[in-house]
């Protein structure tokens, strides 16, 4: 049996740090992000959480064969470091993690994109596994994407292959995104910026809507059940938005099966058949159908997949 490893999704809203072993998560701690104060903050509460998940499993680092991180952005697996990220983590492409890895831990480093890694972990153990050909969309802080083609992980010569569906455009007339570009799929419809676009609505201080500080999509599909018009009108046209997405996505990368994971699938029940009957009318597909499933890991899949790469 292989040692452990230490696997670390850094969501944008939250940090997973967890023991993963033969392809189980065996325990995981979860901490806040604050990711629009940067990564380096962060770095001594994920030295002291890797400690604590260590001290529960009654284990030392020498148990333990290497540490792993899926970080959203543009990752360089091969040079081990951040190119370029999305506002959250603004500091992370000057941190040099391996140095941090080996000087924290001295433990051989790993890195990878965030939805490469879900994909991975969704490929290697989930629902994916009998297929060759797999487009992940995660729906979660942004909107992510990454690739299988006939048996391999798409990454490109600049490492952008694939990971870049939520900033496609469905919207050349929309607001300027985090990113430059304007319309993105993320623009129009991801966690980020639910307070804009909730704010645009025309109806938005008469609703209930108004009255929440925090607003996010189980906020949204909750007062849409209840009748909140705001709130409603929000929900069907973010459904249009990632449906559209899962379209471009599909004519892009000729999948067998699409793969939809993240925060917001909480609310499965409404996006899932959605997508399905939206894509099942709209995709060029001729064919076949697409086979859309909910991801077996929407939580873990990431920690999954980092980890299958230190042991693979």
């Amino acid at each position: 049996m292989s040692k452990p490893v230490i696997a670390i999704d850094m969501g944008g809203t939250k940090i997973k740090i967890g023991l993963v072993q033969e392809g189980a998560v065996l325990s995981y701690i979860s901490v806040d992000a604050d990711s629009g104060k940067g990564l380096t903050p962060k770095l001594p509460v994920i030295k002291g959480a890797v400690e604590n998940i260590l001290s529960q499993h009654n284990l030392t680092i020498d148990d333990i064969s290497g540490f792993g991180i899926a970080s959203p952005g543009i990752v360089d697996s091969i040079e081990k470091r951040i190119i370029s990220i999305d506002k959250k983590f603004g500091d992370a492409p000057e941190i040099n993690l391996e140095e941090w890895c080996l000087q924290t831990f001295n433990l051989p480093f790993f890195i990878e994109n965030d939805a490469r890694s879900a994909l991975i972990g969704e490929w290697k153990y989930g629902k994916a596994n009998t297929y060759d050909n797999i487009v992940l969309m995660t729906l979660g802080t942004g909107i992510g994407s990454a690739v299988v083609m006939e048996g391999q992980l798409l990454r490109g010569k600049h490492f952008t292959a694939g990971v870049l569906g939520g900033h496609s455009v469905i919207n050349y007339q929309g607001n300027i995104c985090n990113c430059g570009n304007r319309g993105c799929v993320e623009t129009e419809a991801s966690t980020w910026n639910l307070p804009v676009i909730a704010a645009a609505q025309k109806n938005f201080t008469d609703n209930q809507l108004a009255l929440h500080q925090i607003i996010d999509y189980e906020l949204i599909f909750r007062l849409a059940e209840e009748g909140d018009s705001a709130a409603a009108a929000i929900r069907d046209r973010s459904l249009q938005v990632w449906s559209a997405c899962a379209i471009n996505l599909i004519h892009a990368y000729d999948p067998e099966v699409l793969v939809l994971t993240g925060g917001i699938m909480a609310s499965n029940f409404y996006i899932l058949p959605f997508i399905r009957q939206h894509v099942e009318a709209h995709a060029w597909t001729p064919w076949g159908k697409v086979r859309i499933e909910e991801g077996s890991f929407p939580r873990t899949a990431a920690l999954l997949g980092i980890a299958h790469l230190i042991n693979h």
